[in-house]
């Protein structure tokens, strides 16, 4: 019998090459499906690597019974939430019609397991600030509901099939690899941490508080960070979770804990060794105050024990890497 391989679309992505790296340093056997719009080739540390779309149905096809597939790691997405405003098509074009173009050629190959990465976005604006898996899903902007269209076509598919899955909704990812391998390439990023670290290293001339009279402990909203080697840990839970015949499951990805716009910004600052330039603006539409994560369902399900849930290693790990990547920069 040939030996199986995991195919990881979106692998040289910022998520998705973190997961490739602890997929790698087990020895698993890895196809990295990219089409570098927005990922880095030598992000992808690990694996066999193949530029393509993953709405290609041929390519992915191909891939498929070529590499002996069971397992899809299914990252590749747009995922900047403004850009799905002004350009829904092109969302629901990449995240969700190319996903159900990967689900049809999965179930036509006989793949096993599914793990999709998703979003706390599909939650819109809760009427708690924290959100359970049993939360009510009501995005509020094309990016959010482009994922909970692929959740409902995964759920039904996998109840009309032998497929199973784990889809993990993130919330805000921070962070990079703490040896500096690996990190945060993303171009216009809009994520707090990466705004300010880029701000730090003079990259941003200032960075912007949108809202500062939330009803929060000092006014600026919350949202609970993870580090991206936690999510990426979180990842290989669940593909072993679905090896050792888990029943499919959605769970929340975060600490159960947030921090302040306020409390990133003087934490890079701490880091950085100098203040940053604040500017104050008005909330922006559809900003809830707070937003964090019921978080123990992961832990419960997939025996996840996160390592890096504090946020100075957080912001130092970013810190480093835009460190890295002027100074890479400068030497050219």
């Amino acid at each position: 019998m040939t030996e199986t391989s995991i195919l990881v679309t979106g692998g040289a992505g910022y998520i998705g090459s973190h997961v490739v790296r602890q997929l790698g340093e087990l020895g698993e056997r890895i196809i990295v499906l990219d089409n570098l719009s927005t990922g880095f080739r030598e992000a992808a540390l690990y694996g066999e690597f193949v530029e393509g779309d993953t709405g290609d149905q041929a390519l992915v096809t191909e891939i498929l019974q070529k590499y002996n597939i069971d397992t899809v790691l299914h990252f590749a997405a747009h995922t900047i939430v403004p850009e799905s405003v002004e350009n829904p098509l092109k969302y629901y074009r990449n995240n969700t019609a190319n996903t159900r173009s990967l689900l049809e050629c999965c179930q036509n190959a006989g793949v096993k397991h599914f793990v999709f990465s998703s979003t706390a976005a599909v939650y819109g604006t809760p009427e708690s600030e924290y959100c359970g898996e049993d939360t009510p899903t009501n995005p509020i902007n094309p990016y959010g509901m482009s994922k909970l269209m692929s959740e409902h076509m995964l759920k039904d598919l996998a109840f009309a099939s032998s497929l199973r899955y784990v889809v993990l909704r993130y919330f805000n990812v921070a962070g990079c690899d703490p040896q500096g391998r690996i990190g945060q390439n993303t171009d216009k990023a809009t994520l707090l941490t990466k705004v300010a670290v880029e701000a730090a290293v003079g990259k941003r001339e200032k960075v912007l508080i949108f809202g500062t009279d939330f009803d929060t402990k000092d006014g600026t909203g919350v949202r609970d960070y993870i580090h991206v080697e936690d999510l990426a840990s979180a990842h290989i839970r669940a593909l072993d979770y679905l090896r050792k015949k888990g029943e499919s499951t959605t769970l929340n990805c975060g600490y159960g804990h947030g921090y302040s716009v306020r409390e990133v910004l003087d934490a890079v600052s701490k880091a950085n060794g100098k203040p940053l330039t604040v500017v104050e603006q008005g909330r922006r539409a559809g900003d809830p105050p707070a937003l964090i994560s019921r978080a123990e369902k992961v832990r419960t399900v997939l025996g996840w024990k996160p390592k890096f849930d504090n946020l100075d290693q957080i912001v130092t790990s970013s810190l480093n890497w835009e460190r890295k990547l002027q100074k890479d920069k400068d030497a050219k």
